[in-house]
């Protein structure tokens, strides 16, 4: 039987935090429906008990090799029944009325899309310049971060996450889904009220001023390279390690 809501967590190793994460969507649920409201964890090759603190917690738990987060967020999908989708990070933890808002965004054709936004975990100098430099993105593609949700028919018409790409494929995957709705003058929404946290955990782990080589870097690399800096793994080992080598 579908549900109107399957939120899908790509999971590797988060038995740590997964708790605070399922518990904000539990309450979330409860205040929204919680019959109609499904939780996917893929597990993407998890060493530790993720599977299990999942289990426990009642969400669904779908096992996927590939050891991408484009992968994870897709088998994660392929797994869910859910009218509309969403894709959160593990580390995050959701507002308790964040599929009321998501439901009156998507009940109508005005929008094709959308991202509720974060408030980041803690504050400090290089933490709020960091957010400070990403914003503008944000404002000017309509694009954001934190609970990111699609209609189901949408997803599978872009054919979900792009599953060559090593990082970045969020920004990838909403960008597909903006030009889908396009034609229809559907637009992406970045909905008020409901931001979801943003964990600083890379932060705590490299330091809250890291991240600035990191944007020069890429931006180098981007006019060095071009888009290829997302696809091949070899191009950029100091990025593929960034994410996908954690120390947990």
């Amino acid at each position: 039987m579908s549900k109107r809501f399957s939120i899908i967590v790509p999971a590797y190793n988060e038995s740590r935090l997964l708790p605070r994460l399922l518990e904000s969507i539990r309450i979330a649920a409860i205040r929204y429906d919680i019959g109609s409201v499904e939780i996917i964890v893929a597990d993407n090759q998890s060493t530790d008990n993720t599977r299990q603190v999942a289990e426990s917690m009642g969400a669904v738990v779908v096992s996927v090799e590939k050891r991408r987060i484009a992968a994870a967020r897709n088998g994660g999908a392929a797994g869910a029944t859910g009218e509309i989708l969403c894709f959160i990070d593990a580390d995050s933890q959701i507002h308790p009325d964040t599929f009321i808002e998501i439901d009156k965004a998507m009940s109508a054709d005005t929008f094709v899309a959308g991202a509720t936004g974060v408030y980041l975990e803690r504050k400090s100098v290089g933490l709020i310049l960091t957010y400070l430099i990403m914003l503008p993105l944000t404002w000017i593609t309509g694009m954001d971060t934190g609970v990111v949700f699609c209609r189901r028919e949408d997803f599978a018409a872009v054919k979900g996450y792009n599953e060559a790409l090593y990082f970045a494929e969020d920004v990838a995957f909403l960008y597909a889904l903006k030009t889908r709705g396009a034609p229809k003058n559907q637009h992406l929404t970045r909905l008020s009220g409901v931001k979801a946290l943003g964990s600083t955990r890379k932060f705590d782990e490299k330091g809250d001023w890291h991240y600035f080589p990191i944007i020069a870097k890429g931006v180098f690399m981007l006019i060095k390279n071009g888009t290829k800096v997302f696809l091949r793994q070899d191009d950029v080992p100091d990025y593929t390690d960034y994410w996908y080598r954690p120390p947990r």
